[in-house]
């Protein structure tokens, strides 16, 4: 943050010093909302949340170092007394960035892959000057702020997030940094029942490069057609990056390799070079795509480009994080959350990398879908129902949808391809109940090891529509109450060389499956 009195910050924010603060103390940064991360010369903004109230931590965070708190109470300490902590914290932002004209803002929106591609392009910036990025998923009006207010003289590029869960947040959040280069990735699945639809959500991820200015920069995502249709809507420059031969930006000849990761040739309109992604998921290639494209507006050479690229390891946890356990178990730990568009690229990367190992895949009732959630739940069902299954745990509640799509895919698979053992004509379990008693034949038949004679017997096929690639045998479906009963289940299942894909909404808490089966274990 550039150096501010706190004069000047009470005057900012319209906020009275209280607590004997001295008006000539200077805040340095950083601006901080725990009082665990204060250092000396920081901010500390306390904002009361629906469990914790930072103002209790106040007297904490001045021993810790801060100059004062900015607070909407009295707080006994040296602080700046203001209306609401969060409008306050946003002005001061706002009137931060607005004192940085060197600095060039970069937005980033999207339904999916927008942490990704930011820390992809953050890594390219850095290359040709100091750039700050927001931690993780920093996207809110409160991570966003926070963000800006990292940004000082000597920052050339921020490169932001901005999410949205209706419309006009993207345009207030452009309020506070004005982009110049607006990114639009995608127009998904994601908060569907927040929006009501998807031409709604276009609308809000369009608000990005309505907000550009004219000698700004839209790149945009040439083969999602509502991004595409966005052109329309700004006055800046579009660069248009995918996989189409119109994009500007584009990847030609792209391979996966047996652990799920994209090789391809980056097309630019001034040459190509070689691009091999140690991120896991064809997916990344879209992403490291629209990360091109802004970093070659940017000036960046494409050899350059594809370097970094090429040397880029996921940096944000839970995110496509591949870990081998010493006894050959793979846990594709993807956690951090998901929406129908994200889990069919997940069981795509799950698909590439288990090859014709035992796959397993613990996941979650998708959220805020709206009136199609069910629907889209037995959607998802049906696709990991058909993804090769040796297991599949669907965790917490609201998971019949998933459990009724999963033994419909099994079902109809039973008919094409009997396991061994099974007839053709077995259908299944007439009732979830019957998903933990054995059918279809006596006790055992058919199943693969660690699976025992409880479990449902249907044939394991392949993810889409291609012929199972590993062995025939038993897909058990389950549901757990809570992460830490599916964790224990799946331990007790898994053999040397399985793949585990854990896979959820935020909510659920997933992550804490993969720590279960990881230990604390990653290479």
């Amino acid at each position: 943050m550039i150096p501010l009195p706190l004069a000047r910050i009470a005057e900012i924010t319209s906020g009275a010093l209280a607590g004997m603060a001295d008006p000539r103390a200077v805040v340095r940064g950083p601006v901080v909302i725990d009082s665990r991360a204060v250092e000396p010369g920081s901010l500390f903004v306390a904002i009361k949340g629906d469990r914790v109230d930072g103002h209790d931590f106040a007297a904490q965070a001045i021993e810790a170092g801060a100059v004062a708190v900015l607070a909407s109470r009295p707080v006994d300490v040296p602080a700046v007394i203001v209306g609401d902590t969060v409008t306050a914290m946003t002005g001061l932002a706002t009137a931060v960035c607005a004192e940085l004209p060197a600095t060039t803002v970069i937005g980033i929106t999207g339904s999916a892959g927008k942490t990704t591609t930011k820390d992809l392009l953050a890594r390219l910036t850095a290359r040709i000057g100091p750039t700050v990025a927001p931690v993780e998923s920093f996207n809110n009006e409160i991570g966003h702020p926070l963000t800006v207010l990292k940004a000082d003289e000597d920052t050339r590029y921020l490169v932001l997030e901005l999410s949205a869960r209706e419309v006009g947040h993207i345009t207030h959040l452009t309020r506070i940094a004005p982009p110049r280069i607006g990114v639009v990735l995608n127009v998904g699945t994601a908060h569907l029942g927040v929006f009501g639809g998807k031409e709604e959500i276009a609308r809000a991820k369009g608000e990005l490069v309505e907000a550009l200015p004219a000698d700004g920069v839209a790149v945009l995502n040439i083969d999602d057609p509502l991004v595409a249709a966005m052109a329309g809507r700004t006055g800046a420059r579009v660069t248009w990056y995918g996989r189409a031969s119109g994009a500007d930006v584009r990847a030609e000849n792209v391979t996966v390799d047996d652990r799920g990761r994209a090789s391809f040739t980056l097309r630019t309109p001034s040459g190509a070079a070689p691009v091999g992604l140690r991120l896991y998921g064809e997916h990344a290639v879209e992403n490291a795509l629209a990360a091109a494209a802004a970093a070659y507006e940017l000036g960046l050479p494409v050899a350059t480009i594809a370097e970094e690229l090429s040397e880029a390891e996921p940096r944000s946890r839970w995110r496509m994080e591949v870990t081998d356990r010493e006894d050959g178990v793979t846990v594709i730990n993807d956690a951090y959350n998901a929406n129908p568009d994200s889990m069919r690229a997940a069981f795509g990367a799950l698909d590439a990398l288990a090859g014709d190992r035992r796959r397993f895949a613990v996941i979650a009732s998708l959220r805020e879908l709206g009136e199609d959630g069910p629907a889209l739940n037995e959607e998802l069902g049906r696709l990991a129902g058909g993804a090769g299954l040796v297991g599949l745990f669907v965790v917490g509640p609201d998971a019949d949808p998933i459990l009724a799509g999963a033994e419909a895919a099994v079902r109809e698979a039973a008919g094409r391809v009997p396991a061994a053992g099974v007839p053709a004509a077995y259908a299944g379990p007439t009732s979830h109940a019957e998903a933990s008693r054995a059918v279809g034949g006596p006790p055992g038949v058919g199943e693969p090891p660690g699976i025992g004679s409880a479990a449902r017997l249907s044939p394991v096929v392949a993810f889409g529509d291609a012929p199972a690639a590993g062995v025939q045998g038993a897909t058990r479906v389950s549901h757990a109450a809570d992460a830490a009963q599916a964790g224990a289940e799946l331990s007790a299942l898994l053999a040397p060389g399985d793949v585990v894909l854990v896979k959820g909404p935020r909510a659920a808490g997933l992550e804490r499956v993969a720590a279960a089966l990881l230990g604390g274990e990653r290479r």
